[in-house]
């Protein structure tokens, strides 16, 4: 009879293993699992090896031909997703039928969430373009031209997909030498064309320094073959953030302009400058032609009772 004990790791590896996929507030770097099918042409089989030259080092590529279709059974994703804790995957395959195929997914506690299939074509690879590469790890600008991004419910999935495949690390300080490579989305008849460029800061005369886009690769144009969307309940459930992550927004005061200040809006009631009890001296004292007919009254009474005074005095 099996126990339903936990199994503790008996290595350090093997606790700093578990303590990466231990929930956090803020979750870790996403990595990316890359798998060949069982038959895979020239070209998709480079565009590949591309994917994974500007996914490193948060990408796995898995040596072995695997003959699985995703949207038949995605029973082996999920499980290797789980073995290599990656929460996206491409999986490249070619046929008669779909020839040069993509498809790019995400997994949410290692089981599927969504996953999008393209057709790949005009395919350059990253080696024909001669200009210096990046360093392994930069991260990308990444551009999207096309109104349909933001009006098409398909493609909008499609951004977030591709922002979440290519967005790399979470920085919280960027500085200008370190915007180096720019990927770029243009969405042109049907068809999503990517481009890959190496930002050059060119001497301008100024501080402001003169941007120039050097193509350096890969090239190629996606276009939609078949789609599996998120339902709107795991949609949910995927976006949920803990109450520690989200900032508590506090009222009146906001955030100065980059400064790292704070301005605050008090509220002051409506102040009777009439009635302000000063310091009781003679300097300070009003004149009897300042008083009102009210006040006139006051002193009227008190000139009564002062009459009244002197009366039983004497």
């Amino acid at each position: 009879m099996a126990s339903n004990s936990v199994i503790k790791p008996k290595t350090q590896a093997g606790k700093r293993a578990l303590a990466r996929r231990e929930e956090k507030v803020i979750e870790n770097t996403k990595s990316c699992l890359l798998i060949r099918g069982g038959n895979t042409s020239e070209a998709i089989g480079s565009c590949l090896k591309d994917l994974y030259s500007l996914k490193k080092p948060h990408a796995l590529m898995l040596k072995r031909r695997n003959p699985i279709l995703p949207f038949e059974e995605i029973s082996f994703v999920e499980k290797m997703s789980r073995k290599y804790d990656c929460s996206l995957f491409a999986f490249a395959s070619h046929s008669k039928k779909r020839p040069n195929n993509l498809v790019l997914g995400r997994l949410f506690n290692y089981q599927l969430l969504d996953m999008i299939e393209f057709g790949v074509e005009g395919y350059q690879p990253l080696c024909t373009f001669p200009v210096a590469k990046v360093p392994v790890g930069t991260k990308p600008c990444l551009s999207f031209q096309g109104e349909e991004f933001d009006s098409d419910p398909t493609l909008m999935a499609i951004k977030n997909l591709l922002l979440d495949m290519f967005q790399g690390p979470r920085v919280e300080k960027i500085r200008l030498q370190g915007l180096e490579q720019l990927i770029q989305f243009s969405y042109c008849d049907g068809q999503i064309l990517v481009r890959s460029y190496r930002i050059l800061l060119k001497s301008s005369g100024s501080k402001i320094p003169r941007v120039e886009l050097s193509e350096m690769g890969p090239r190629f144009g996606l276009r939609l073959r078949r789609h599996k969307l998120a339902t709107p309940e795991q949609s949910k459930q995927a976006r949920r953030q803990p109450k520690v992550a989200t900032i508590k927004k506090i009222k009146n005061i906001v955030p100065d302009d980059g400064l790292g200040n704070r301005l605050g809006r008090v509220h002051v009631g409506r102040q009777e400058l009439d009635k302000l009890q000063t310091r009781k001296v003679k300097a300070l004292k009003r004149p009897r032609e300042d008083f009102n007919a009210a006040d006139g009254k006051k002193i009227k009474k008190r000139r009564l009772s002062d009459n009244k005074k002197r009366k039983n005095k004497e």
